[in-house]
Order: C-alpha cells, then sequence, then structure tokens
C-alpha cells in the first residue's frame, strides 16, 4: 500500500502555496476586519486555473478529482488564509456538480465556462431558517409560469451572496404531503441572482469575516425554463452527489486550519522566552503542541482516504463523514492549545491564531453538525435504528 503524494499533487500544493505566499497576515487580517472579500486572491486563482481543478476539460477546467481539490483547499488553509480563503472558491469545487453530472452541455459552457475564468461568482441557496438540516422541509417555492418558474421564499447562511452574479437553488415544486417520499418534488435552478427581486442580508458572525454570509429574501423571482438543473422533481436527488466531496473538503481545509494554527504555536514557543529558557523546553507545553499535530496527522488521511474511494467510484459515506468530523475536532484542538501556547498574546489579533481559533468553530457546526455525522455511522455502520 502507497500513502504518499504522487508528483502531480506535490507540484498541486507547491504551485498554490506559491500563490498564497503573495497574501500575508496583514492582507487577511484587513480583509477580516473590514468584512471585504478577497477579491485578489481570488482573481489570482482564477488567473492560475485553480478555480476549475474539479470541472471538465470541455469547460476550460482541469478534470481532476476530489483528492486533488483537497490538496489544494489543504494548501490554501494552511497558508495562512484560513477559512476565508477556502470559502471564496469552496463553491467552485463541489457547488457545481450537479451542474456537471446533470446539466446539459449548453449548460454546462453557458455556467462553467465563467466560473472557471473567475468572471462570475455563485453562492448556494439550500438551507433555510425554518428548516435547517431538514432539507426535505423547505418552503421555497417554485410555481409553473409561462417560460418558466416564479419562486417565493427564503435562504439563510448563504455565503458569497453579497459578490455573486448567480445562484444554484434548490425549490419546492411539489408540495411534501403531495409527494410519495419527502425528498421528492424538489428542483434545482442556476439563475441569475436578481437583485431586484433577491434581497441579500449579511448576517454578523464570530469568524470567516471577509466571506459573507446572509439570509436570503426571495420575492418574485422569475426563472427560465432552461435555467433549471435537470428534472423538475429530482433535485435533491442532484444534491447528494455533492454531499461527500463537500464533507471532504471541509473536513481537510479545517485541518489547515488546524496545521497553521499548530505551527504559529510552535515557533512562538520556541522564540518565547521565560524563566531563562523556551518555553517550548517545557513539556506542559511541548506535549499539548504534539498531541495535536497526532489528531490533525491521523484525520489528514482519513480524509485522504476518501477522496480517493470518492475518484475511485467507491463508496465513502462513512469515510468522508468520519474523516469531517475528525478534522474538525482535530483543528479545534489544535487553534485552542495555539491560543493557550501564546499565553495572552493569543487573545490579541496581532498573532493571528485567535482568528484562526474563531473560525474552527465553523467546520464543527457546519455544513453538517457532529451529531448527524454520529448518527449517520450508528445507523448505516453499525447497523443501528435510525435515531431521528
Amino acid at each position: 500500500m502507497d500513502i504518499q503524494l504522487s508528483d502531480d499533487q506535490k507540484a498541486i500544493d507547491a504551485s498554490v502555496r506559491q500563490i498564497c505566499s503573495s497574501f500575508d497576515d496583514d492582507y487577511w487580517t484587513e480583509c477580516e476586519e473590514e468584512a471585504r472579500f478577497p477579491s485578489e486572491y481570488y482573481a489570482l486563482m482564477a488567473q492560475n486555473g485553480w478555480l476549475g481543478i474539479t470541472m471538465p476539460e470541455e469547460v476550460g477546467g482541469a478534470g481532476l478529482g476530489v483528492t486533488e481539490a483537497a490538496i489544494m483547499m489543504h494548501a490554501a488553509t494552511s497558508s495562512g488564509g484560513g477559512y476565508s480563503a477556502a470559502s471564496a472558491i469552496h463553491i467552485n469545487l463541489f457547488g457545481p456538480h450537479a451542474i456537471v453530472v446533470h446539466g446539459s452541455p449548453e449548460q454546462k459552457q453557458r455556467w462553467l465556462t465563467p466560473l472557471v475564468k473567475g468572471e462570475q461568482k455563485a453562492c448556494f441557496g439550500v438551507t433555510e431558517p425554518d428548516a435547517g438540516l431538514d432539507t426535505t422541509s423547505i418552503k421555497t417555492v417554485a410555481t409553473r409560469a409561462p417560460g418558466g418558474y416564479v419562486v417565493h421564499g427564503r435562504k439563510m447562511w448563504t455565503s458569497t451572496a453579497q459578490v455573486a452574479d448567480k445562484i444554484l437553488l434548490l425549490t419546492r415544486t411539489t408540495p411534501k404531503d403531495q409527494c410519495r417520499k419527502p425528498t421528492q418534488g424538489m428542483t434545482l435552478f442556476y439563475t441569475d441572482l436578481d437583485r431586484s427581486k433577491i434581497e441579500v442580508r449579511r448576517i454578523k458572525k464570530m469568524g470567516r469575516n471577509a466571506v459573507d454570509s446572509n439570509a436570503v429574501f426571495i420575492d418574485g423571482l422569475f426563472i427560465r425554463e432552461e435555467d433549471r438543473v435537470g428534472e423538475e422533481g429530482r433535485g435533491f436527488e442532484y444534491l447528494l452527489d455533492s454531499l461527500n466531496p463537500e464533507r471532504i473538503l471541509v473536513g481537510i481545509e479545517a485541518i489547515g486550519v488546524g496545521r497553521d494554527a499548530l505551527n504559529r504555536a510552535a515557533q512562538y514557543a520556541k522564540d518565547r522566552v521565560v524563566f531563562g529558557r523556551p518555553i517550548g523546553q517545557n513539556q506542559g507545553v511541548q506535549h499539548p503542541l504534539a498531541e495535536a499535530w497526532t489528531y490533525l496527522e491521523s484525520a489528514y488521511w482519513m480524509l485522504m482516504r476518501a477522496a480517493w474511494l470518492y475518484d475511485n467510484g467507491q463508496s465513502c459515506g462513512a469515510e468522508a463523514n468520519a474523516g469531517k468530523f475528525l478534522g474538525a475536532r482535530a483543528a479545534f484542538d489544535a487553534c485552542t492549545k495555539a491560543v493557550m501556547t501564546h499565553g495572552g498574546m493569543g487573545y490579541a489579533r496581532e498573532y493571528q491564531v485567535e482568528r484562526l481559533f474563531r473560525e474552527s468553530m465553523l467546520p464543527r457546526i457546519a455544513p453538517v453538525t457532529e451529531q448527524l455525522i454520529l448518527s449517520f455511522i450508528a445507523e448505516r455502520v453499525l447497523g443501528l435504528p435510525k435515531s431521528y
């Protein structure tokens, strides 16, 4: 069994790190404090072709797998940008997957090519305030109209909607109580984010403030028939194709955040001298950091295995979910220990670890909670009865 990156994969890691080195701590601090989208970083990633790493070659993408995307995103988050660096480009890697698989050739050219080039930005409209992770209970409704549909509803936690040109939107076209299964009757669209019909309200939040999260209110949005992805009523089914890649990417992005925090803590422990010796000489400092390394390393390889399974067409639900769980926990632990290693200065923005600590809470909550992951593993792996 060969468990190591190939030369091509190492080149991806090195190339992305080279780009990220153009953006220092001051850049990310400024974007965070000004709640400003990292446009310069986004443009440079687009210019170098990284926005299309998983996209088909016929639309200008690289046609690579989730494994390569995971390597790319780990490099981005571990190079100082944290979750702002990840979330600025994250949707390009998993969000359009339904279009790649179920879109027509015309739709792929019309929609994916501008995304790959960085000419358009997209957001993902799925979660709703009254449904949360119970996606089958969404209330956003698309009603048939001449030439298309009219949509009314609300979406919540829609990232990048402040800067997006397009929205991938999940709606109900058939009421839940009229469907044989609750997962039926939902339809997926990819359409213009028409701000005359869509109000976007920014949510003030704890971290990752360079990339906006929003409450979205849709009132009478007309969507053309040709902007529907696949068949009417099968939208939920189409979204399932992207769930495991999303979990893999979120988990490995978290590990990147944790590794950045850990490296900063280790360097501080070497440099900080108290009572005539570096604090890193004390086992009370060494051991927590060493322990954090072990958790991050083990979670990383669990996620790389999940990515390999996905790219090779094998079942990976348990591995993707477990890896996301472990990656998020390991990142939170590493960031917490990094702040503690810095002592009082860990609370100061100057040393960056407080920013990474705030961001490390995000993957423990989104896009799926730890509790649902454990329920999934209990049911699907251990054979226990469904609890919800």
